[in-house]
């Protein structure tokens, strides 16, 4: 069975394309689903309509995108924490102070957009990688830092 994918399914293939699957997958999960339409031939010349809405959108996505990375570029964001002995912090500094902190200069961001490896756990200076586009990437400056109290 052919069918036509309305999002990109990892394993599978990406947002609009047609792709070969077994039958009982097709009509038991991913039309039922919601995930694919069966690839027929009104589905086909709508599929087209479809792409060239979505890719225009997707350039215009990619150019705020670019605007916003050339923003963050010169960002630096201050987040103040507890310390114990040793200058050790007694949490972490994660995404959502990150976001928290960024939006206070204005730039509203999505938690899932900051790529942190692990949760930051010392004091001093981190480049931080924000993913604003699937094409566009940006670097913040995070400065972890004593709170005064």
């Amino acid at each position: 069975m052919n069918v036509i994918l309305k999002s990109e399914i990892k394993g599978l293939g990406k947002a609009f394309e047609v792709v070969k699957v077994r039958d009982g997958y097709g009509r038991n999960w991913l039309l039922p689903q919601g995930l694919a339409l069966a690839a027929t031939n009104a589905n086909l010349r709508h599929l087209e309509v479809d792409k060239k809405r979505q890719v225009s959108r997707d350039a215009k996505r990619k150019v705020e995108a670019e605007e916003l990375a050339k923003k963050l570029g010169g960002t630096s964001v201050t987040v103040s924490v507890r310390v114990h002995e040793g200058d050790k912090l007694y949490g972490s500094v994660g995404a959502q102070e990150i976001c928290e902190k960024l939006a206070e200069s204005g730039i509203k961001l999505d938690k899932t957009a900051i790529l942190l490896d692990e949760p930051i756990k010392a004091l001093g200076v981190f480049q931080v990688a924000v993913r604003l586009h699937a094409d566009v990437d940006a670097k913040v400056k995070v400065w972890v830092v004593k709170s005064a109290g």
